[in-house]
């Protein structure tokens, strides 16, 4: 199996949904145009690459990929009715050419055929479908890659990886006319989201003050223009990276008093329309129910051979689930106890940075490893920082959030670190193993400002491997979960483009968890179950301890 896999060259990381062309002859077809791309990237300059990039060493070659990763279909026609958007009750897939049986290692090829509410065939794409092959006796299951074909049809491929039964799942997450809703409110409504800042500072009479204003990003459109213009706002710009986050000014304290950051709100811009058509969310639609067969091939072997190292593709699938065991097809990975975890950590300062779905992974090596004892630094568990030590086998275990936007119960806002602040202050070297990742708390802010967040992040990791080759590096994706209008899965894979666009050629580890989180077969968590966590810990341990 894994012999036959290496005869096709590694698939991009566009490949998991892509709204691609396939006929050459419609590759002008205005329908399959993203306006995101001139929407969002051109109006920061006229010039094909701004002095941004270029500063960067980001080439114009580079900057097409990017604008190519982020593009996806949409209708080619004004939707004036619900009933003309994609329905998951008449939309239907069919198994093209299926046979008796199969042998592990062919491919299963499905067809989508997409239809509106009144029964009629869709004429163009846009539609984000996602699909799994499994079987639930052996919990059994593998992601499946979605190929837009810009017509209404959508062809899905599946690799055959274990033997015995399965069946085919796809499921409508967004409609097209739904995935326009979802880019229409990023682009003019990114205040959706909104954060509270908490100043303190001495009154009267030996009296403390304290006021609470609202905070965003500081951003000059797509709807964050609306915190105010002028001396409305106190401006907190970071002196290293350049970003500016600011809060509406208080009325009887200064700037300087700005002490503590919290999760403010949501604000609903949703016509009823938009409601509508984001009901039809996360839906499976109707198709063959065939039980595939599939049998040992002679020249099987379930090896994969490749060695972990990185700046690996991630194929699709880069994976599968059989007995709730992840078999990984992007190197040769293992699955670890207690005690070779220990081993493996052992001698090692690891530095997480990112979200509450990577603490989850230091939540597991504080309850797994029984010598790791964790820290209590009196500070807001939700946001760090949070430090686990084993004095007994040489190992520090650290995890903070990123920096803001964050959105997370009172924090101190001093412990709100950016993550190239963080990664330019670590020495690095061979006992240094730094993890991050970046997503869930950005889905809501134009993809040119996450963009130049993770350039920053590339521009520190560049310099860190540059001082210290030997420092392992690792970027955890986004996981799967959201299917609203704060945190869509939707705007979780352009960002996940973004990010694997960025980090292709750096020379890190990138562990894919889209998949892992997209196909199991336990209803979809942002913050995934125990059974997740320990496949995705023994990727990263296998990343970590190559021997």
């Amino acid at each position: 199996m894994g012999n036959e896999r290496k005869k096709s060259p590694p698939p991009s990381f566009l490949s998991q949904h892509c709204a691609e062309r396939h006929d050459s002859s419609n590759s002008s077809s205005p329908a399959a145009v993203n306006s995101e791309v001139s929407v969002t990237y051109k109006s920061q300059s006229q010039s094909p690459i701004n002095s941004f990039y270029s500063e960067l060493g980001i080439s114009s070659d580079s900057y097409s990929r990017l604008q190519q990763a982020v593009k996806w279909a949409e209708p080619d026609r004004s939707i004036t009715n619900v009933s003309m958007s994609t329905s998951p009750a008449h939309t239907t897939f069919i198994i093209a050419n299926l046979k008796d049986s199969y042998q592990i290692g062919e491919e299963l090829l499905v067809l989508v055929h997409a239809k509106d509410f009144d029964n009629k065939s869709k004429s163009y794409g846009g539609d984000f479908f996602q699909a799994k092959l499994f079987w639930s006796k052996t919990k059994a299951s593998v992601f499946g890659e979605v190929r837009d074909l810009l017509n209404g049809s959508y062809s899905v491929r599946f690799f055959l990886p274990w033997v015995g039964e399965a069946q085919v799942a796809v499921r409508l997450i967004h409609s097209s006319e739904a995935v326009q809703v979802l880019k229409r409110h990023r682009d003019t409504n990114s205040d959706r989201v909104y954060f509270n800042g908490y100043y303190e500072g001495p009154g009267p009479n030996k009296t403390r003050l304290s006021e609470t204003m609202k905070c965003n990003v500081k951003w000059d459109k797509n709807g964050l223009e609306r915190t105010g213009t002028g001396d409305c706002c106190c401006e907190y710009k970071d002196p290293r990276t350049g970003e500016t986050w600011r809060c509406q000014r208080p009325k009887s304290l200064p700037c300087s008093a700005l002490v503590y950051h919290s999760m403010g709100g949501y604000k609903n811009h949703l016509t009823n329309n938009d409601k509508m058509l984001m009901t039809q969310t996360n839906k499976g639609i109707n198709g063959d129910k065939s039980i595939i067969k599939i049998f040992h091939h002679q020249n099987d072997t379930n090896d994969i051979t490749e060695k972990c190292r990185p700046g690996l593709h991630t194929p699709v699938p880069a994976g599968f689930y059989l007995n709730d065991v992840w078999t990984s097809f992007v190197c040769s990975t293992r699955h670890f106890t207690t005690q070779t975890t220990t081993e493996c950590l052992r001698d090692k300062h690891i530095y997480m940075m990112g979200d509450s779905t990577l603490r989850q992974w230091f939540e597991f090596f504080v309850k797994e490893v029984p010598t790791l004892k964790q820290m209590n630094l009196h500070v807001q568990y939700q946001s760090g920082p949070l430090l686990a030590v084993d004095v007994e086998n040489n190992i520090d275990l650290h995890w903070r959030a990123h920096g803001v936007p964050l959105r997370c119960m009172k924090t101190a806002i001093a412990n709100l670190h950016y993550i190239s602040n963080e990664i330019d202050d670590l020495a690095g070297g061979p006992h240094t193993v730094i993890i991050f990742n970046l997503g869930p708390h950005f889905t809501t802010y134009p993809l040119e400002f996450f963009t130049q967040r993770v350039l920053r992040i590339r521009k520190a990791v560049l310099a860190l491997l540059q001082r210290a080759p030997d420092t392992t590096v690792i970027i955890k994706t986004v996981n799967t979960g959201y299917k609203d209008i704060f945190g869509s899965d939707w705007y979780s894979l352009q960002l996940d483009r973004i990010l694997r666009w960025a980090f292709q050629d750096v020379g890190v580890y990138i562990l894919d968890v889209w998949q892992m989180t997209a196909c199991h077969y336990n209803k979809e968590d942002i913050h995934p179950g125990p059974v997740i966590i320990k496949n995705e810990i023994d990727i990263l341990l296998s990343f970590i301890c190559k021997n």
